[in-house]
Parts: structure tokens; sequence; C-alpha cells
């Protein structure tokens, strides 16, 4: 059974299982940044699993939304001698000092899902510049004139940008042409829904309700504003998002979201295991297959992996259910007549 789950893990990033040899001795720590989103319960138990399944130990701390936290918390994991290091940042500046420390002390790291600007990181994620592509190109096939709101993610975190860039890049003609006009924009603190809710409530009340469309982030960030939407009678405008959230699919098949870009946490877990064995075991960042080099804003060239999002809209909820990703009753609940499968 254990060579069965690690030829499985291997294959996830496509090397041969003598890399693992030794990895029994290993321990991999996880600073996370918060457990608020639901995702992240998805992520660590494919990560888990995944080590697990190379015979390392799994730690992790939770930062609770605090950056200075996180970097306690980094300290510590190191104080129990981890052999690597998977980071998913708080604040992409205030962790640089973590990266020092564990590159003084020989700890690979892998900024997992967030860029951290340093070189010496290992960047794991989805692309994220697609997924903003995919969000814009849902909203806009939906709601091509109008008034549009941007609801970002943190400023602290690049993603939010990386992800308005992607958008950008599709709404450029339409905003150009005169079709539709950017009318409210914010970023949202902690990407917390309460945050996204109460930007979403100012830019409605700024815009007297003429709002037709909201390209939202992710989907805590689309939960706030159909929450804002719903208060006003407004649910069911085009509204996007993204991590295939499970209330967010239930909106989607529902009809008051339309997309929610769908990143398989367990894919992305389950190759920050793999990874993070390769190079606890002395693999260089540059030999990890599939390595691409990803050029930051801050102009490091970093090693990176970065993995397919796919859109989920009403037209393929199927995908979602069929994976396993949500049950039927889940996705549909509420929904009477809605889209299949429900």
């Amino acid at each position: 059974m254990r060579k069965a789950l690690v030829l499985a893990a291997a294959a996830a990033v496509g090397v041969s299982t003598s890399v693992f040899a030794g990895s029994h001795e290993k321990t991999v720590g996880v600073s996370w940044s918060n457990f608020q989103e639901e995702r992240w319960k998805t992520d660590e138990a494919a990560m888990k699993a995944a080590l697990e399944a190379g015979g390392a130990k799994y730690i992790s701390t939770d930062a609770q939304s605090s950056a200075s936290k996180q970097l306690a918390d980094i300290e510590s994991l190191m104080a129990q001698g981890v052999d690597a290091l998977i980071v998913l940042a708080q604040d992409a500046e205030a962790i640089i000092p973590a990266v020092q420390a564990a590159a003084d002390e020989g700890v690979p790291i892998i900024a997992y899902d967030r860029l951290i600007e340093d070189e010496r990181a290992y960047y794991l994620t989805f692309d994220n510049v697609e997924v903003g592509r995919m969000q814009a190109r849902a909203v806009l096939a939906a709601q091509p004139t109008g008034h549009y709101v941007m609801i970002k993610g943190s400023s602290a975190d690049p993603n939010a940008d990386f992800l308005r860039g992607g958008q950008q890049e599709v709404l450029q003609a339409a905003l150009d042409s005169g079709d539709i006009k950017i009318v409210g924009e914010a970023y949202t603190d902690g990407w917390l829904p309460a945050n996204a809710q109460r930007n979403m409530e100012q830019i409605l009340t700024q815009n007297d309700n003429n709002v037709d469309a909201v390209v939202a982030s992710n989907d805590g960030t689309a939960g706030g504003v159909v929450a804002a939407l719903t208060a006003q009678g407004m649910d069911g405008i085009p509204v996007s998002g993204q991590d295939g959230d499970h209330a967010a699919l239930n909106r989607v098949a529902l009809g008051t979201q339309t997309v929610s870009v769908w990143k398989d946490a367990r894919e992305l877990g389950r190759a920050a295991g793999d990874i993070a064995l390769l190079l606890a075991n002395g693999t260089a960042m540059d030999a990890v297959p599939g390595t691409i080099k990803f050029n930051t804003p801050g102009g490091n060239n970093m090693n990176a992996t970065l993995l397919a999002p796919i859109p989920v809209t009403a037209s393929n909820l199927d995908l979602v259910v069929n994976a396993g990703w949500i049950s039927k009753e889940t996705l549909c609940q509420g929904v009477t007549g809605g889209p299949s499968p429900c």
C-alpha cells in the first residue's frame, strides 16, 4: 500500500519514486495565513495525503490573518527542524524576513498560491492572470454593456493585481468603445467577505444602484457582493468569483453568481506536497519537473509551477459534481428548475 501511495504521489509531478528515498525522515512545515476560506481545508487534506504517501511528517500553524504572527509561526516551525516550508503568505512583503531566515538555514520554501517576491522561494499557484481573464470573459458575455464594478482582493496580496490585470485585458476593448464603464473599484482588505459587502454597499449608494455587473475576484468577495445586491433587490446581475467554494457553486446554480473559476485545491495541495518532498530531499528548484521561469512584478525570475484553472458556469456544473468536488445535493440546495445536474 505504501509503495502504491508513493507511486501516486510521484506521478502527480512526473518524477521517479527514487527521489523519495529517505523521505520518511523528513518533516514539512506549513504556515497558513488563516483558515477563514473554505478552500484551505481542502488544500490541507490533499497536501497531508501527499506528504504522508511519501513518508513525511506534516506540521502546521495558523497565522489567523496576522503578518506578525506568521513570522513567529515560521520561526517556530523552523525551531522544530522542518526540512521544507510551505507558506501561504498573509502579506507578500512582510514575509520576506522569513524567506531570509529559511535561506540562512538551508530550508527550501514554497510560496503557496500567493507570490512571495523573492527568487529563493519556489512559486506554486494557478495561472492567476488567466483566472482574471476567465472571470471577465464570463461577466462580459452575460452583460456586454453597462456599468461595471471591480471588487478586488487584498492590496497586500500580489494575486489581487494579477487577477485585475487579466480582467483588464478582456474588458479593455469594451471600455475603449464605451460599451461598458467602470463606476466603482475597491480592494478588499484581507479578502474578507464582510469588507467586500461594505465596499459594494458604498459603491451602490454612490451610483444610486445603477450597476449592471460586478467582477469580484474570488468567491468570498462574491458572497459579500451578492449579499449587498440582494439587500437592494438586485441579485441576479452578473457576478464573478473563483475557488469553486460550495456556497459559490450553489449561487451559480441559483443564478446569483455567473462564474466561479475552479482551481482544484486538491491538485494544488498534492503538487505542494510532492514538490516539498523533492526539495526536502535535495532536488534543486529548477530541476523540479514542470518548472517554468516566472518573471515577477518586482523583477525577480522565480522557479514556478502554474496549474490550469477552469471556469464553471451554469452550462458546465456537471463537471464539479462528476469530479467529486461537490455533491449534487449541496450544489442544488434551494434550486428549482435550475441547470443540469439540478
